[in-house]
């Protein structure tokens, strides 16, 4: 890499000649003219702004082959040209020769914008008139040409700059165009940024740049472990094909909208200041200390499980996370996790009282939470919550809340199955309002057990259902106590199952290796229902209160903190 220089140079600063070589296509933008003028022209008064890289070979004085870059540089040419139509002293410092083409050099500095020539000798040349075509229609659009031309002068000449990547004379300039065109990969940041650290004469001598290659391929390995990734972050692993990139956009707080570059431009922002300007291995030294600090937490339990969660739901960034961790002691810091971890349950609503329509996110949250706590309080260290594998399941089907129990009657398909329904939703019936139900638990208990047919029980089954969503405005089966997270995946193919039969599947799902929240798994296995009150058939009062419970019991510390419960303890 030390055979790289890398800067940043406004178009006004570009000099020298450069020729397009021949293994390269011709000039081919349309729409694109007008994309970058209105890119430029968008720029707010006094602020700066970058393009893409410009990437050379040094073939001599002021003598450049140039390697990618040539679609936006010979547009930037043919503006400038355009402008000296109305600014005169204007000068372009550059020339671009087409080696293919004969006479190109003098067909791009000759051109007359007050005469583009319809005819073309070559495909380059007629694309070239169109694209001149497209920069005198843009400015003759506007209210006034000639005011437009001196903004657009004085942005070109003191605040647009192009990223200036050169490679070595000796360098093989078609391998490195193969790459970046063929291959359709551009310079990533992180390309851009290990160029600063170990470009020629940056001020790290070669004993730094030999340590900062050996620990920059030991972070790249580090960050393709699954586990270390998906705790960072909640991004797919495939939109980055150089993972060290995510540690530098956490370093320059990138956020979803940020330009591609922006983490770049952070980087090459702290090189020209007091502090990393003469020593940028400094600068290095910072992404060190940043990186152990995420390892660091990843390493330890606690804080692996609170910051995952964090990250998880979107609470708080890992960039403020780390910010955070600079300002305050560790104490604080662990300290203020809790209260943001508090801060994301602390829903509106009375828990109970949250339904699955209306309240989908808030339910979500309390779940995951619940399902990672649950994990983290084992007291077994090596037990993890597998942040990577709840986040691929996220990227790939997505997650939903499963209910526990269905409100159909379906899959309730013989006698022994119908009257056990029926007899564990007598407790319920009698624990709601006893009174105004006392006519339908008498017809219950008094049904005719031997001979109970499809037709009755669906008939009972009705009544009960109405009976719940009568006396609460809302059916147990849409609340909390009814609800588990599950792969959307998943949820499809239990979809209307009643508890039985889900269970059966959850089961046999994970015999096959999918992944089942471990909270979920216990839900359907009754691990949470006392042994005296346990059966397998149906989730009953019993079954919710001691569920509730549970969650109540395990996310304690954080409820005592804004001052809510789930369920009164007894």
């Amino acid at each position: 890499m030390s055979n790289i220089s890398l800067d940043t140079k406004l178009v006004g600063e570009i000099k020298g000649d450069f020729t397009i070589p021949a293994y390269q296509r011709g000039y081919r933008w349309k729409e694109e003219v007008k994309m970058l003028l209105n890119d430029i022209n968008g720029i707010p008064d006094c602020a700066n702004y970058c393009l893409q890289p410009i990437v050379v070979k040094k073939l001599g004085n002021d003598k450049y082959e140039l390697i990618d870059g040539q679609q936006r540089l010979t547009t930037l040419f043919l503006t400038l040209s355009y402008i000296k139509t109305y600014r005169p002293r204007l000068t372009v410092k550059y020339t671009i020769d087409y080696e293919i083409r004969e006479n190109s050099k003098q067909f791009l500095s000759n051109l007359n914008f007050e005469h583009i020539p319809d005819a073309a000798n070559n495909i380059d040349e007629y694309f070239i008139s169109e694209a001149a075509k497209s920069i005198k229609g843009w400015f003759e659009s506007t209210n006034d040409p000639d005011d437009s031309a001196s903004r657009m002068a004085d942005k070109l000449n003191n605040r647009v700059k192009v990223i200036w990547y050169e490679i070595d004379s000796d360098e093989d300039a078609v391998s490195l165009f193969t790459r970046l065109n063929i291959g359709k990969i551009p310079l990533t940041n992180a390309e851009l940024v290990k160029a600063i650290f170990l470009s020629r004469n940056n001020g790290i001598d070669k004993r730094y740049q030999l340590e900062i290659s050996t620990q920059w391929d030991s972070i790249e390995n580090e960050l393709h472990n699954d586990s270390f990734w998906y705790f960072a972050t909640n991004k797919n692993a495939e939109q980055y094909p150089t993972r060290i990139e995510l540690l530098f956009d956490l370093m320059a707080d990138k956020r979803d909208g940020d330009q591609r570059l922006y983490t770049f431009f952070w980087f090459m922002d702290k090189t020209k200041t007091p502090e990393y300007k003469d020593q940028k291995i400094n600068l290095w030294k910072l992404v060190i200390e940043s990186y152990q600090r995420i390892k660091e937490w990843h390493r330890d339990s606690e804080l692996y499980h609170k910051i995952g969660y964090l990250i998880a739901v979107n609470q708080k960034p890992l960039a403020d996370l780390m910010e955070d961790s600079l300002k305050n002691t560790k104490s604080e810091f662990r300290n203020s996790l809790d209260q943001q971890i508090a801060n994301s349950i602390d829903a509106k609503k009375d828990y109970r009282e949250m339904t699955y329509s209306n309240d989908y996110g808030d339910i979500e949250k309390l779940l995951l939470l619940f399902n990672v706590e649950s994990v983290r309080q084992n007291g077994d260290k090596s037990m993890r919550f597998p942040f990577d594998k709840h986040k691929k399941k996220k990227h790939n089907e997505g997650w939903s809340l499963e209910h526990i129990h269905a409100q159909q009657s379906e899959g309730l398909k013989d006698r022994k199955l119908w009257n056990e329904w029926l007899d564990l939703h007598l407790v319920s019936l009698k624990n709601i309002n006893f009174e105004k139900n006392k006519e339908l638990i008498s017809e219950i208990e008094n049904r005719d057990r031997e001979n109970l047919s499809g037709e009755h029980f669906n008939y009972y089954f009705d009544k009960v259902i109405a009976a719940f969503e009568l006396e609460t405005n809302l059916s147990y089966v849409d609340t909390l106590e009814n609800m588990a997270l599950l792969g959307k995946f998943d949820n499809s193919a239990l979809n209307n199952a009643t508890f039985d039969m889900k269970r059966d599947k959850i089961i046999e799902m994970d015999k096959h290796g999918d992944y089942i929240p471990i909270c979920t798994r216990r839900v359907f296995l009754k691990y949470y229902t006392p042994s005296e009150k346990n059966q397998l058939h149906f989730w009953g009062e019993d079954d919710r209160n001691a569920y509730l419970k549970a969650i109540q019991t395990c996310l304690k510390p954080y409820l005592e903190i804004i001052g809510k419960e789930i369920c009164h303890e007894h």
